[in-house]
């Protein structure tokens, strides 16, 4: 049985986990023979009503609300360590975009949170698979964009064309399909990039690339 960590950042579409995104990932890692630990950095970060969909002004734990989606079950990004996992899960939501890097206000000048990029390049150094969802793989383009890494987030053409300035390639995908990356052992899928999609038709992406995740792990 393959063993996958997902990284969770924070818990509602606009400033953490998509919710479902980070449900799909989870049953789909189940239902393609897998078992799966949750992770997520334990920070500070700005929230969002999103009811209003307006910032609050105040601060929630990133992990803490990860917990919500997690059931209690979850770690510091510390403790994520690759030798312990085959594979590795980023679900999307801006949260990703906000926490896990800053593409959400840098873009393709960017960075990526330290203890991410660390655990991406352990995964990588070792050639184990990541999957990354929705705008996640922006964390994919700005870890590995120097290596020509082909990738997708839908057919938004401004989002793409800031992906594709740090090196990466971007490749249109349909909600229900995902992009492989062979040689880099990334898979991609846009999920809620397309914002009109059904929670079905994200279910579809997602369970697809994670079964690929598992076969590739």
């Amino acid at each position: 049985m393959k063993n996958v960590a997902v990284i969770l950042s924070g818990c509602g579409f606009l400033d953490g986990a998509e919710i479902t995104e980070a449900i799909s990932t989870l049953i789909a890692i189940g239902q393609h023979g897998g078992q799966y630990k949750v992770f997520a950095p334990n920070k500070e970060v700005a929230e969002t009503n999103h009811l209003t969909q307006k910032p609050t002004g105040q601060q929630r734990n990133a992990m803490q609300e990860a917990a919500r989606i997690a059931r209690g079950d979850i770690q510091s990004l510390e403790n994520l360590k690759a030798q312990d996992f085959d594979a590795l899960a980023f679900p999307g939501g801006f949260g990703a975009a906000l926490h896990l890097c800053n593409f959400g206000e840098k873009g393709s000048g960017g960075e990526i949170d330290p203890q991410v990029v660390r655990i991406v390049k352990e995964f990588s150094e070792a050639h184990k698979p990541i999957a990354a969802i929705c705008i996640a793989p922006a964390i994919m383009a700005l870890a590995f964009g120097e290596k020509g890494i082909n990738v997708t987030i839908g057919d938004d053409t401004g989002t793409a064309a800031e992906i594709e300035k740090t090196g990466a390639k971007h490749q249109n995908c349909e909600v229900e399909k995902f992009v492989v990356d062979q040689s880099n052992k990334v898979i991609t899928t846009p999920a809620y990039m397309y914002g009109s999609a059904q929670p079905h038709q994200i279910f579809a992406g997602v369970s697809g690339a994670i079964a690929e995740l598992i076969k590739m792990a």
